[in-house]
């Protein structure tokens, strides 16, 4: 790996660029092993043809708490189809041995990556290309650990706020962060919401004057026009479920459009 795909410093040099150019950066997700691992792996590569910014690699989970119906769907396929930790692992070395350089986030719950061994999985994903995590069960009021394993192999560990997140959980939560915050958009569980909550300016203002890191928004964001209104609050914008949703109704190439689509809305 040159230091180009590997750490922080990707994280941090992609948000950069981003505000260089005005926009928001667009941080699609999918599941490792949905609908086949094979399939996963076009669709991944096929995200970062329609211009992502960063991939969030799903680790599949057969609780997966803060995920909606379509995401729970994909996660028990991928499950079914025999996906570990290992296999995502695998996904984010082959992302990069051809020819990926773009940041990869892995994103995953808490108890398989105890059960692989946490120290093990940083220092795993570190040596396949990884360059951080995002662990929606993990406080990081109960991080330290973890964390400790992301600044030896200088990886990120981006936490969760939610919109009913007290001043000051957003400062205990912001002070351990690197990165970036990831705000989850709406009280509730990810999936593509025909609209985005009222107050979501409000939330975002809040969090920003508790943090200098770069804030991304994600759960219920599936058009080019919650985009549109996202990238004009925050610095970057995940979106997940629909992308999956189109992928299980039209395939890949009607995914990629969609992803593409929701790039250019980035600015």
């Amino acid at each position: 790996m040159t230091s180009a795909t590997t750490g922080l410093s990707a994280i941090e040099a992609m948000f950069d660029r981003a505000r260089e150019q005005n926009r928001a950066t667009f941080m699609p997700f999918f599941t490792v092993g949905y609908p086949d691992y094979e399939t996963s792996i076009k669709a991944l590569e096929a995200l970062v043809e329609a211009g992502a910014d960063a991939l969030e690699i799903g680790i599949p989970f057969s609780d997966p708490l803060a995920d909606g119906p379509t995401i729970q769907h994909a996660s028990q396929i991928a499950l079914n189809n025999g996906i570990t930790v290992k296999h995502c692992l695998e996904a984010v070395r082959t992302l990069r041995q051809h020819g990926v350089t773009i940041p990869l986030v892995l994103m995953g719950y808490f108890n398989p990556l105890m059960a692989y061994g946490l120290e093990q999985y940083v220092k795993d994903a570190a040596a396949a290309g990884a360059n951080g995590f995002i662990i929606p069960d993990l406080p990081m009021e109960e991080a330290d650990e973890f964390l400790g394993y992301c600044a030896h192999y200088n990886l990120s560990l981006t936490p969760l706020l939610a919109p009913t997140s007290t001043p000051d959980r957003i400062r205990v939560v912001t002070s351990k962060a690197h990165g970036f915050i990831y705000l989850v958009s709406v009280t509730g569980v990810t999936g593509a919401r025909d609209t985005l909550a009222p107050d979501l300016a409000d939330y975002v203002r809040r969090v920003r004057g508790l943090t200098t890191l770069p804030l991304t928004i994600g759960f219920g964001i599936s058009t080019p026009d919650h985009v549109r209104l996202i990238a004009e609050l925050a610095d970057g914008v995940v979106v997940a479920s629909a992308l999956i949703r189109t992928t299980e109704a039209e395939g890949l190439e009607a995914m990629q459009k969609l992803a593409r689509s929701l790039r250019e809305a980035c600015g």
